[in-house]
């Protein structure tokens, strides 16, 4: 297997990992991070797609995807943090005044969970941040200390996930996902 990530720039490939089967179907599209909370409450149906699709022409797109040779098998959102609800959340804190990148979501296509594909994720978000000049990249996983975590949940990633990838513990924060305290991760570009 050889995992090649890249910045999400078409749309079929972000809609393979975020995408409903029925486009007028109210899910994520991995909106909630990423636009003003009214705007994400305000979208409905194809409307997500729309708005994702918008998003993916700019520059940067909204994250990267994770392929195994042309198959989509893994999607990350990473971001100026500036650009998304982080910038605001009363529950993550700023470590410093510093235009770090967020990456808030790490999914995996079933089928392909098991193999390592968060990991290469969580390297092409910090490989994609800083070629785009970030000083430092930031994560808010939970901190489950190896209890099992409902899948569901596990979009933010574990604690040990991002401290594999160098990152270190700058902060708690007053975030609890799935029962467990999130965590603020970061990694130092400079």
């Amino acid at each position: 297997m050889a995992i090649e990530v890249r910045p999400a720039t078409v749309f079929a490939d972000v809609k393979a990992m975020v995408g409903p089967k029925r486009p007028d179907a109210n899910v994520c599209w991995c909106l909630s991070y990423r636009v003003p909370s009214k705007e994400n409450l305000a979208l409905k149906g194809t409307e997500r797609g729309d708005r994702v699709r918008e998003l993916i022409a700019q520059d940067p797109p909204p994250g990267v995807i994770a392929y195994d040779g042309d198959e989509v098998v893994g999607w990350a959102g990473v971001h100026p943090r500036a650009d998304t609800s982080f910038a605001t959340n009363r529950r993550i804190p700023h470590v410093d005044d510093l235009d770090v990148w967020s990456v808030w979501c790490i999914r995996v296509r079933p089928g392909h969970r098991g193999e390592g594909i968060s990991h290469h994720l969580l390297a092409g978000a910090v490989e994609f941040a800083r070629d785009h000049g970030a000083p430092a990249i930031e994560g808010y996983p939970l901190d489950n200390r190896g209890e099992k975590i409902d899948l569901t949940m596990a979009y933010v990633g574990t604690r040990a996930l991002f401290e594999k990838a160098g990152f270190t513990k700058a902060a708690a924060t007053d975030s609890v996902l799935n029962g467990f305290p999130r965590v603020l991760m970061r990694l130092d570009l400079r």
